[in-house]
Formats: structure tokens, sequence, C-alpha cells
């Protein structure tokens, strides 16, 4: 029988890890129920991980990865900035969507009772994406996109954008991913474009 790859069983937990954060009533995971799911022994789960924690700090990697792939994606590939905005935004609302388990880490409610340092790690991501959506107004600004001038300051349009996204995924994840987060975001997006009414 040929041995398996190497880092493929932590990838095996990690997916179940997530899958199990799909659970529409948001409870708990324990190690003692994922290594029961995974059927094998807690101390099987502690070979490939040193604490659950680390466990968490492998989805939100995966998370960063995919999320700064999509987006590095984007603004290679797309030169007008509020296109790079609206791309972002969506690929982010569609994120979330595709993942729901990924979701409730995103807006921390997995992470609640589990290592504080999880949190910080994803109050900055928020804080990265926030920096790219100002990066991308900036470029709408010298591009002379209608709303936007490159003497104010992108903040709280950027901030505004994000906690948007943020919400768009809380309100997913609070109605046991019922209410999808790009359900609205066509008729959303003239409402946050800047310099459309």
């Amino acid at each position: 029988m040929p041995a398996a790859k190497p880092g493929a069983r932590r990838l095996q937990i990690l997916q179940v890890l997530a899958k199990m954060l799909e659970n529409p009533k948001g409870e708990k995971v324990t190690t003692a129920a994922l290594a029961k799911e995974l059927d094998v022994s807690e101390a099987a789960l502690y070979r490939h991980f040193a604490s659950k924690a680390q466990m968490f700090e492998g989805l939100i990697e995966f998370i960063e990865e995919t999320l700064f792939g999509l987006v590095n994606k984007i603004t290679a590939s797309e030169d007008d900035g509020l296109k790079q905005i609206q791309a972002i935004v969506s690929a982010l609302l569609g994120f979330a969507e595709t993942n729901p388990g990924m979701t409730r880490v995103l807006v921390g409610d997995a992470l609640v009772n589990e290592d504080e340092r999880l949190q910080v790690r994803i109050n900055q991501l928020h804080d990265r994406l926030e920096a790219t959506l100002k990066q991308c107004l900036r470029v709408a600004a010298t591009q002379g996109a209608a709303g936007t001038d490159p003497a104010i300051d992108p903040t709280p349009r950027a901030n505004l954008l994000l906690c948007y996204v943020i919400g768009r995924w809380q309100q997913y994840a609070k109605s046991g991913f019922k209410r999808m987060p790009s359900e609205l975001w066509e008729k959303q997006w003239p409402l946050l474009a800047p310099g459309m009414k």
C-alpha cells in the first residue's frame, strides 16, 4: 500500500474541521468531535498539529492564500480602479458562499473561546483587505473616476466597503448560511461605488 503524501493527513484534518464549522447551529468544534469525525484518536490529531489553535491557523493560512491570490489576480489583470474594487468585493462575497465554515472563521464566530492570537490574525487579514481596497480607490482617483478625488483620503470609503463585506459575511453566518452574501450585490454596488447615486 503506497504511503500517503506528506501533509495529506494535515489537509484532511483541516478539510473536516472546515466542514464541521458549516454546522448552521454554530456549535463549538472540539478536538474530541473532530477526532470522532475523522475516526482517529485525539492523540492522532496532535501528531499533525501541536494544538487546536494550530489547526485554526492552518485554516486561516488557507483563507489568506486564497483571498490574496484572488486579489492579486484581479489587480494584475484589471487596470481600472473601480472595476478592481467591484471584482475584489464580489470575490470576497463569493469566497464566503463557497466556504461557509471558513466564513465563521472570517467573522470570528468559530474563534470564540479559542486562543486570542487567532482573532488578532483575522483582524490583520481584515486590515490587509482594507489596505487593498484603499489602494484600488487611489488608483481610481488617479484615473479620474467619477466621485473620486486624489486629494481626498480614501480611508473612510475603503473602511465602508470592508464593513459591507464583513456585514454580509456575518449575516450569512448568523442566518445559518441561508442569506447569501451576494444576494443583493448587483443592486448594492451602485450605492457603494464612488460617484454613483
